[in-house]
């Protein structure tokens, strides 16, 4: 162990004790919203998981390659792909887990766009609001996925919605950035010819920056959605269930077979998401 005399001498920081001050803090005078988020959220996410499985699977699968089929632009390889994947995870037991993590990655993707299009706005039109934000998306990014189940846990208890809170944290700033870099993208003569026209600032957002910065804008939210799922695979360890549940299970059972058929499954979602977000992507550029 290395000692510097000079170092020894300043006193410790407590930034471990402050920062549980401060949770403390906030789940005592919150924990009525807390609650009512936990609650609310559940029985959305729960009602979102019936829905799923109360359809076929048969119908399930069907709608899926067709989804894949014209995000594909008509080619058999994508479509086949998704085909033979849900086979599998169907007939390795795994569906019920799959609609749970479906249900997860859908919530906390969407929530995640919905927070982050219009905060990657505002970076793009405020100079202060992109160097205040900048550092806070770093911090964001730069912290292991495993902390973020700490305030989850603290806030909302286990289960879904904390997976669906550390999932959101993780999986945010992709889009946001994005946001911010396509909008600043956008060509000066297109802004300076609407301008000309006499459009209003909303107008010139909507109709021109907007659909100008689309491509870079669905990369975000493509690396948003593929974070997300991630996240509630790790997210499992605080009581989410789904695929994760299952490759956690047999990561502490040293079970390699039921780990190996669980992680594939989550394998070929991952595909089947960022293929057919890229392709719907690719087909409204061309």
């Amino acid at each position: 162990m290395n000692n510097s005399f000079l170092l020894d001498q300043l006193p410790q920081i407590p930034v471990s004790q402050w920062m549980n001050d401060f949770i403390n803090w906030l789940t005592q005078n919150f924990s009525f919203l807390f609650g009512a988020i936990r609650d609310s959220g559940a029985w959305l996410m729960d009602g979102i998981t019936e829905l799923l499985l109360v359809l076929p699977p048969e119908v399930f699968i069907i709608l899926l390659v067709a989804l894949a089929f014209f995000a594909n632009g008509k080619k058999l390889g994508l479509p086949t792909f998704t085909l033979i994947g849900l086979v599998y995870i169907y007939n390795q037991d795994l569906w019920e887990p799959l609609m749970y993590t479906i249900t997860l990655v859908l919530v906390a993707s969407l929530l995640s766009i919905i927070i982050g299009v219009p905060v990657g706005i505002w970076m793009a039109k405020s100079k202060t609001a992109n160097w205040l934000i900048t550092p806070v998306l770093d911090f964001m990014q730069t912290m292991p996925a495993f902390v973020y189940l700490i305030p989850a846990v603290a806030f909302f208890g286990i289960g879904m919605v904390p997976g669906v809170f550390s999932a959101i944290i993780f999986a945010l700033p992709p889009t946001v950035r994005f946001t911010n870099l396509g909008i600043r993208q956008v060509n000066d003569e297109m802004i300076e010819a609407a301008e000309a026209f006499g459009s209003t600032g909303s107008q010139r957002l909507f109709k021109v920056e907007l659909p100008l910065a689309k491509p870079t804008i669905m990369a975000g939210i493509n690396q948003t959605v593929l974070l997300a799922l991630s996240m509630v695979v790790i997210a499992s360890m605080i009581g989410a269930p789904g695929l994760g549940e299952r490759v956690i299970n047999a990561l502490q059972r040293a079970q390699v077979g039921p780990g190996f058929v669980a992680g594939f499954a989550l394998v070929v979602l991952a595909i089947i998401l960022d293929r057919v977000m890229q392709g719907f992507n690719k087909a409204k550029n061309d």
